[in-house]
């Protein structure tokens, strides 16, 4: 069973930057995608970010390119994600998300195990 523990969200201006960070246990594979997806108020959740663990690719939606990163520590099983020049659009609520993938997928329902999502609230 693989638990995803994230931390890191809050309140911050546009322009302000967040760092999210997402702990997981119970990996038992070494070939697997984490990745980050966003739910705002009356909306479906949607891909923001994802990385392939075992080289490091990655994957972006275009509307945070250039402005999020989203790396991995490879010791510490933890995936981050490095939020930059933050505009109000991106408030939303955050999850981490594992998927048994090695190939990238925007697909919420091809992640097998999710966080349990951290606010990001950014006020204009």
């Amino acid at each position: 069973q693989v638990q995803l523990v994230e931390s890191g969200g809050g309140a911050v201006q546009a322009g302000g930057s967040l760092r999210l960070s997402c702990a997981a246990s119970g990996l038992t594979v070494s070939s697997y995608s984490m990745g980050w997806f966003r739910q705002a108020p009356g909306a479906e959740r949607e891909f923001v970010a994802s990385i392939m663990w075992s080289d490091r690719d990655t994957s972006y939606d275009d509307s945070v390119k250039g402005r999020f990163t989203i790396s991995r520590d490879y010791a510490k099983n933890t995936v981050f994600l490095q939020m930059t020049s933050l505009k109000p659009e991106d408030t939303a609520v955050y999850y981490c998300a594992f998927g048994f993938l090695n190939a990238f997928t925007d697909k919420p329902g091809s992640y097998s195990y999710w966080g349990q999502g951290t606010q990001v609230t950014v006020s204009s």
